[in-house]
């Protein structure tokens, strides 16, 4: 989602905003040496390659990563279609925002087109960027107070906010947590995350999160940037689940996971995109990462 960016604060372990101070990892939850957390595979798709051969240099790498185990010091996380289910909150709300701006009933086929387009992970953006081409101008602002009401709910009603799902379980994360540093880096903004985050036991797993009140909206990297404070990037990996993802990791030089479900309607194009993009495998949903871990 989105709102005026607040610049340079983010969330630290305790979940009070403030500056980011880089905190030292203790050792006993790396196990092995930086040099040695990455396999090959990582450093591959990092490079930059000339020319348009980003597509075949990731099908290499991909080759060449079977039977290979990733071993990360640094897990980042997206929040929206990869730790919660956001089909019925974000999305339904945001199908419901057009309709209302625009007296057309668009569908679930028509809002993947737009999500995949770069730039939309932000729901506001898409909101504005559909209505004004169904021939409604409307401002970004527009868009963000026309959704509101269907988000959180209007004249006592609950919103769509009230469905949200958690799709992993806090054992699961503390369980990476005691061996990985953990990170979120969302497209949120501070109230939105507070609401779904503060009541769940696994959210002190996280050692900073990055909202969209904290940094500049994806696909800019700076929030991985924030995150990363200067470490090497190829002992990061970043989970999630659309293109700004992966432009995000991609910009910031960090290896990129991409959660994809084989049900979705429009599997293919985004896969083929992710692939492009340098992804290095499809997940079909957030737990099945640790089939991929050391």
């Amino acid at each position: 989602m989105g709102s005026p960016v607040k610049r340079r604060t983010g969330v630290c372990l305790n979940g009070k905003a403030g500056r980011i101070v880089p905190q030292p990892v203790p050792t006993d939850r790396i196990g092995t040496s930086a040099t040695r957390l990455v396999p090959p595979i990582l450093r591959v798709d990092l490079k930059e390659k000339p020319n348009g051969k980003d597509e075949r240099v990731a099908k290499i790498a991909r080759k060449a990563s079977v039977g290979r185990k990733l071993d990360p010091r640094i897990l980042i996380f997206d929040v929206d279609g990869v730790l919660v289910d956001v089909r019925e909150t974000y999305w339904r709300s945001g199908l419901q925002t057009v309709q209302k701006l625009t007296g057309k009933r668009p569908t679930w086929e028509e809002f993947y087109e737009w999500k995949r387009k770069a730039g939309n992970n932000d729901d506001w953006t898409l909101v504005s960027r559909w209505a004004t081409a169904l021939g409604v101008p409307t401002t970004y602002e527009q868009a963000r107070l026309a959704f509101q009401p269907f988000y959180w709910g209007h004249d006592g009603q609950p919103g769509n906010v009230a469905k949200e799902k958690l799709l992993i379980t806090p054992k699961l994360i503390e369980r990476w947590a005691a061996r990985r540093e953990l990170n979120l880096f969302t497209g949120r903004t501070r109230q939105e995350f507070s609401y779904t985050f503060d009541k769940w036991p696994a959210a002190r797993s996280f050692r900073t999160v990055i909202t969209m009140d904290d940094a500049r909206k994806k696909p800019d990297p700076e929030g991985l940037r924030i995150i990363l404070a200067g470490r090497d990037p190829k002992t990061a990996l970043y989970v999630g689940d659309n293109v700004d993802d992966a432009l995000a990791a991609k910009a910031a030089r960090i290896p990129f996971m991409a959660i994809l479900s084989k049900k979705d309607m429009d599997y293919r194009q985004r896969a083929r995109r992710f692939r492009q993009l340098g992804a290095l495998g499809l997940l079909e949903r957030a737990r099945d990462l640790d089939g991929w871990l050391a």
